[in-house]
Formats: C-alpha cells, structure tokens, sequence
C-alpha cells in the first residue's frame, strides 16, 4: 500500500532531532504522500527543525509553538487559519521532567518538578487537543506517545511515569469528549528507543537489554515500527480505533517474570 495519507495535514509537535520519534513519524507521513506542519520550542531550536523539514519535504511549514504558553498555540492557530489551513493529523510527541526529579527515588519528587512535568508531558496534550480541534474540520486523528512505565513501575522513571499515567488516562477522556466530531485520540506505548531524552534516565542501557532479553520478539522495537503504528492510527484504516493504548514494545508488556533463558543466564 502506499500514500495512505494522501490530501492530509499533519501537525507534528516535538521533532527534535533526527533520533527522535517523531521524526520517525515524520518519515513514514511523508512515504505515505501526508504534507508536514512542525513546530520548535525557542530560537535554540529554530534552525534545526527548519533543517529538518526540508530534508523531510520541500513544502514543510515550520512554526514556534511552546506548548506551555497559550499565546504561542493561538499563534499558531492564527497562521494557520490566516492560511486556511485544515489539519488531519496532530502528533502530540511532547515530554519533559527535570534530571535530578528522575534520577532520585519517586518519593522524593519536589513539588515543582512534580507539577513541570505534568504541564508539559500531559497537560500539553490537552492544551493542543483544545487550540487545534476546530481546525480538524473532517475530523482526524490526535497521537500521543507513551510508556509501559504509565502502568508499571519503571526503575528510574519515577516522575516521568507518573506523568505518563496522566497523559494515558487524557487519552481516554479526549476521546470521549472529541468523538461526537470525528477526532479520535490514541496512544502509542513505544517500547525503549535510543533518543536523545531517553538519555536522561538512569541506565538506559540496562533497560535496553533487559527489554531484548525478555521480550517475545528478543529484541527491542524499532523507530519504523512505531513509525508505521502511527500511519495506521492517522489513516482511514484505523477510522475505528480510539481512546487506546497500542503497545509497540516486541510484546514486552505482556511478560511478568524473565524468560527461563534469562534466568539461565543469570544462574551461571
């Protein structure tokens, strides 16, 4: 199949680099024949993204948006009303805890890194979901990005999972509230991905490993896989799925203890 995306916009928040998700995404939207809107947080980031989008597309529009100033998102709904644009897809690729609030025991999360966290990795969420409906005029489809440490506890994820349960449960109740208009909402749980925020967690490599090992597929997931996910979820073939969580992990969710090879390894 191809240009499942044909005749679709998407505004995708959060590509940062070429190792990130969400230009993964953008990838595999643009494969798919989709046109690109990207947005970038502050002027640090303006040229990189610009960068970025012209490697991904000739023709794609690049806006600042930091989603936690209201002013920026009306921005740009502004330009893209000034521009009658009508948007399809929206990629919600946004996350954000300080390092010393994941790399302490959860217990001892500060009030204020407690609250970052959520504005920026949940709240967010619905804060776009709310500037960028009215936009989606034939309805579409809201992605998000998750994590199985939303519902389990992840060593060293701390803060971030907690922030992810939230974004998870936002998920749920957008679908809800959007599904009377023809927005679906949903979730990808991608399993443990080289990026360079990932780097913030505490031995990420184990966690690599560890995933490899025990997963059904002994191996990890791979950009692409989720990149695809994220086509299906933002195309009329998956029109009948909202409100969920899609595990894009190599079935590593569904494992509870290590695989007997890993305990193997261990007895040697």
């Amino acid at each position: 199949m191809a240009d499942l995306l044909a005749g679709k916009t998407a505004l995708i928040l959060g590509v940062a680099n070429k190792w990130s998700l969400a230009y993964a995404i953008a990838q595999a939207f643009v494969r798919e024949g989709g046109k690109l809107i990207l947005t970038y947080q502050g002027e640090r980031q303006k040229a990189t993204v610009q960068e970025l989008g012209q490697e991904l597309s000739p023709d794609t529009e690049v806006l600042a948006c930091d989603v936690t100033i209201q002013q920026e998102l009306d921005n740009v709904v502004n330009t893209l009303r000034a521009g009658h644009a009508k948007l399809d897809v929206i990629v919600h690729s946004i996350a954000f805890a300080n390092r010393e609030d994941l790399s302490r025991p959860f217990v001892e999360t500060s009030r204020d890194g407690y609250l970052l966290a959520q504005e920026v990795s949940a709240y967010s969420l619905v804060a776009v979901a709310r500037a960028f409906a009215p936009l989606m005029t034939d309805g579409g489809s809201i992605l998000t990005l998750s994590y199985l440490g939303a519902v389990r506890v992840i060593p060293n994820y701390n803060v971030m999972g907690v922030a992810k349960a939230a974004l998870e449960a936002s998920v749920r109740y957008l679908a809800h509230d959007l599904g009377p208009v023809n927005i679906r909402v949903n979730a990808i749980s991608a399993g443990p991905v080289k990026t360079a925020s990932a780097r913030a967690v505490k031995d990420f490599s184990k966690m690599l490993d560890g995933v490899a090992a025990n997963a059904p597929l002994r191996r990890n997931a791979d950009p692409a896989e989720v990149a695809d996910t994220a086509v299906f979820l933002a195309s009329n073939l998956g029109r009948g799925v909202t409100g969920n969580v899609i595990y894009v992990d190599a079935g590593f969710q569904i494992m509870g203890l290590p695989t007997a090879a890993q305990e193997q390894s261990h007895d040697r």
